[in-house]
């Protein structure tokens, strides 16, 4: 599909938040295999099936202002404001951001995290749907191979779309994924695991809104319900997929050693560190990220098997 722009709308940014900064995660999140993200400062393109109807759709966004963005549907045929409300819930803008500095006063590490790097939100997978498939596929095997694995579904069954001249690949909806052939380096159970989350997002199980209007615990719950969706998938999901701004990640083993490390606690328990996080409320999520972040980069280059964003096996 060639570009074609057939709407553009801009929207208020609630509080801190660089586009710069979003592109320059997303550049480094191998699961979204966005190696190009941070090449043209102040602008971002993405390309994804909107959830709902599922049409593939390539976005522009432009950040001419520090409390605006402008968002142009540049292929497809989606409503550009419903276009606009997926974006703001990838980039973490339909959360009200302004209370996230009041975080860092009241704890000063995350302070630290957030001078460190500004205006940096949460950037998320482009459905529940996608952090779903994601997290099949990257159980119990390397960080890499999963990312080139979710590669190669989304070139052989996604959608290329042209944004501005830019080749990205839209990763298949639900009903395609449904239609795909086994590939033979995907176990048999990663395919079948793939299709029933394929099934629940047709049935608007993994609807963002529907997954962030109860209580969390409710919607790890019915994650859960889902086959190959343990308790550290589900939290991926609610968190990096649905964007809830509020749940504290306690399955990521990481952020727990980084938060023992940094707070000088080495001998603290789960509990103990979720009570540290919650002076982090109503933005745990967006706390726990800067920590994942900062500590990713700090490591880099040792010898660490699971990057971020890698899923264990599913729980018992």
């Amino acid at each position: 599909m060639t570009s074609t722009v057939t709407g553009t709308v801009e929207i208020a940014v609630p509080g801190p938040f660089d586009l710069t900064a979003a592109a320059g995660f997303l550049e480094g999140f191998a699961p979204a295999s966005r190696p190009d993200a941070a090449g043209d400062p102040g602008v971002l393109r993405l390309a994804f099936p909107m959830p709902g109807s599922w049409r593939h759709t390539g976005v522009r966004v432009r950040q001419r202002a520090p409390g605006s963005l402008e968002v142009s549907v540049v292929t497809g045929h989606a409503e550009v404001a419903e276009v606009a409300r997926q974006v703001q819930r990838i980039l973490s803008l339909d959360v009200d951001g302004a209370g996230f500095t009041a975080v860092g006063e009241r704890d000063p590490v995350v302070g630290g995290l957030q001078a460190r790097y500004p205006g940096l939100r949460p950037v998320l997978f482009t459905s529940p749907y996608e952090a779903a498939c994601w997290a099949i596929i990257a159980q119990r095997i390397r960080f890499g191979q999963a990312a080139l694995f979710k590669q190669r579904i989304a070139e052989g069954h996604g959608t290329r779309l042209d944004v501005d001249g830019c080749p990205l690949w839209s990763f298949p909806a639900p009903a395609e994924l449904l239609e795909i052939p086994a590939p033979p380096w995907l176990p048999e159970i990663k395919v079948d695991r793939l299709r029933v989350v394929a099934e629940a997002a047709l049935d608007g199980v993994l609807d963002p809104v529907a997954l962030r209007a109860g209580e969390p615990e409710d919607a790890l719950d019915a994650l859960r319900a889902l086959p190959g969706i343990g308790a550290f998938s589900a939290q991926l999901v609610l968190i990096r997929g649905a964007g809830h701004p509020d749940v504290f990640p306690a399955g990521e083993r990481y952020l727990l050693e980084e938060m023992r490390r940094i707070y000088d606690r080495p001998g603290a328990s789960t509990a103990e560190l979720s009570a540290v996080a919650d002076a982090w409320a109503p933005y745990r999520s967006w706390a726990a990220l800067l920590f994942r972040l900062d500590r990713d980069r700090r490591t880099a280059g040792s010898s660490r098997k699971r990057p971020e964003g890698v899923v264990p096996g599913k729980a018992a």
